[in-house]
Order: structure tokens, then C-alpha cells, then sequence
């Protein structure tokens, strides 16, 4: 029998985590619950003493302090990896009882039937009842954003409850994020390495207008747009510093062709290493990506030359502002064929 384990991370819980332990130990297929205390008050040891003491199938994980959402995904999923080799992965799920029993067996189970996939219990904001706000925040705009950048629709982009494969784990462990941003760079990761994503529709349950949410609005939303527009910052970097160049050995005298050819090496190798690993966090060995990532440099920078040259020669126009126009024009398409075809890599699945 195929089997799953779940992965709680835990900050200053509330009573409602023990009876979601209890009814999560009647279930066979769950062989293992961890628990990851994330740093919480010395006022919760008696929920998480309660918790442990329910069943010797539970796995107390413990922070000294509070490292963030993120970093106790991540010391749950070692944890799996190194303890639950049998099992085919594992479910992830909040300790605030925003997710329902049946819900988390139906991702595992969904995560049994497809054991290559992420599985995604995806909430019903269009349900009954009023949506709280910090989700609303937390989410609609993430998801318009995420589909725009991305390059991939997903339905709930922050939802905690997901069925994560085993062999996803070990790529999920070098995700640098330690806080809710983690949770969108999993997603990201899945598009990268071209894993699937299944959506199952879960019941979207909010205890006291989510209170014990620990989603600050404000800042972890700064966090996670931020995973979404390093890409764009990491440009602007390296458009500011090939314009410099290009403006600087112009005015020295340096022909065009000399001047395009300088500053977009250097904007090369400003570039390539930063956006590899902090954008797109590929792994693979650096020649098959940065071929094809200095044919698409050498393709643009001999658009823009020509671009330079007819505008110059025709119109008189300024030589800089010409290359300003023209680059931020291929910007888009460069991210698109960047994002979906030089840092996006084939998973070698096992039967």
C-alpha cells in the first residue's frame, strides 16, 4: 500500500492542532506526521507536548527561534527524505485548521494516483461567506502576476495544502526563500524543471477572520513579489550597466559595432551567473544553457546594432537613446524565451 507522510510547520499554534493530529492518525495511508516547531512561544510546549504524546507515529521538529514558513517546509522535507524512502511523498498543511481532514487525504491520495506531479489543493474564493482580506491580498493579484511572469496559470498560488513527490524533494531543499515566498518558488520550480501541477478544489475554511495567520499583508507580499520581479530588477542592473559602457566608450571615440560588442560582454558576465542561479535556479552544467543563452545575446545585440546604425544614418537620432528603445522592446521577449526555453529543464523521471 502506497503511503504518505504530512508535513506540519507549527508557529504559536492554537488548540485546534491537536484534534487535526488525532484525526489525522486514524487514517493507515499517513506513516509519518512531522511537526515542525517553528521557533514558537515557550506558552504552545503544552500543545506541542499534547501532540507528541498522541501516537509514536508523530515527529516533534524543533527551531530555536522562528526561521520563517519556508525554512520549516524545508527541515520537515529533509527530514522525509532521510526517514520515509518507501513513500511516494508527502502533504504539506497548516496548523491553524484552515484544512480539513478529508482534504488532506484526497491531495495524498491524489498525490498516490500521480506520483510525479504537484498536487495543488486549490481554495474556493468564489465560495460562501466573506474572504478576509490579507487573503485576498495574499492571492488574486499574486495569481494575475504570477500567470504574466511565469508564464503558467495556477489557481491558488499560496495555498499550504500541497502533495509534494519524493524525488521533487531534493530540488526543493536548495530553494534559498525561508518564508512564504518559498511557497511561490516551488511553483516557479515546477515550471522550470516542467513538473506537472494537479488542482483538486478544497473547502476554504477561515477560524476568526484568520487570525492566527501569521501572513503579514504587507511585508511577505513585498517577499513574494519580489520572487516574481527579480528578473525584471536583475535587467534593469544589467541594462544600466551595458548603456553606461556603450555611453561611455562612445564619447571616447569607440565606433558602434566596438561599443556594442564591449558593453554587452560585460553585460554578460554580469549577468548569466546572477539570473541562473538567484532567477531561475538552474542547475545544469553550464554549457548546453549558456550556448543557448549567447546565441540569444548575439541575436539581440545584432538587432539593436542595426536598429542603432539605420536610426543614426537616417534620422540623426542620439545613438544611446536608440539603444534604449530597441532593448526595452526585446526586454519581454527576451524574459519569455529565457523563462521557457534556455533555464527550463527536462525532469528524468523514474518509473
Amino acid at each position: 500500500m502506497a503511503k504518505f507522510c504530512v508535513i506540519i510547520p507549527a508557529y504559536n499554534p492554537g488548540q485546534e492542532l491537536i484534534p487535526l493530529v488525532e484525526q489525522l492518525l486514524l487514517h493507515d495511508e499517513i506513516s509519518g506526521i512531522i511537526i515542525v516547531n517553528d521557533g514558537s512561544a515557550s506558552s504552545c510546549a503544552p500543545i506541542f507536548f499534547a501532540v507528541k504524546s498522541l501516537s509514536s507515529k508523530i515527529a516533534m521538529l524543533e527551531h530555536a527561534v522562528n526561521l520563517g514558513k519556508g525554512a520549516a517546509l524545508k527541515t520537515g522535507l529533509n527530514y522525509v527524505y532521510t526517514n520515509f524512502r518507501d513513500d511516494v511523498g508527502v502533504v504539506t498543511a497548516d496548523a491553524d485548521g484552515q484544512h480539513l481532514v478529508e482534504d488532506i487525504l484526497r491531495v495524498g491520495q491524489q498525490l498516490i494516483d500521480n506520483p510525479q506531479a504537484l498536487i495543488m489543493g486549490v481554495r474556493e474564493f468564489a465560495a460562501r461567506g466573506k474572504v478576509p482580506l490579507r487573503s485576498k491580498i495574499g492571492n488574486l493579484l499574486t495569481i494575475k502576476l504570477f500567470k504574466l511572469i511565469v508564464g503558467q496559470h495556477v489557481s491558488d498560488t499560496q495555498s499550504g495544502l500541497r502533495g509534494i513527490p519524493f524525488d521533487f524533494i531534493p530540488i526543493l531543499a536548495r530553494i534559498p526563500n525561508a518564508g512564504y515566498d518559498f511557497e511561490l518558488n516551488m511553483l516557479i520550480v515546477c515550471k522550470q524543471t516542467q513538473r506537472k501541477i494537479c488542482e483538486i478544489p478544497i473547502k476554504t475554511v477561515y477560524i476568526d477572520n484568520n487570525k492566527s495567520s501569521h501572513f503579514n499583508p504587507v511585508f511577505d507580499s513585498l517577499k513574494i513579489y519580489f520572487v516574481l520581479f527579480r528578473f525584471a530588477l536583475l535587467s534593469l542592473a544589467t541594462y544600466a550597466l551595458d548603456l553606461s559602457i556603450f555611453i561611455i566608450l562612445l564619447h571616447n571615440g569607440f565606433g558602434l559595432f566596438t561599443c556594442q560588442l564591449l558593453s554587452r560582454t560585460a553585460g554578460v558576465l554580469f549577468n548569466y551567473p546572477l539570473v541562473k542561479k538567484m532567477v531561475f535556479h538552474c542547475d545544469e552544467d553550464n554549457r548546453y544553457p549558456f550556448f543557448k543563452y549567447i546565441t540569444l545575446v548575439i541575436f539581440n545585440g545584432a538587432v539593436s546594432l542595426v536598429m542603432i546604425n539605420f536610426f543614426v544614418a537616417k534620422y540623426s537620432f542620439a545613438p544611446a537613446m536608440v539603444k534604449v528603445l530597441v532593448e526595452s522592446i526585446l526586454f519581454l521577449a527576451n524574459f519569455a524565451i529565457e523563462r521557457d526555453f534556455i533555464f527550463t529543464r527536462k525532469v528524468a523521471y523514474e518509473d
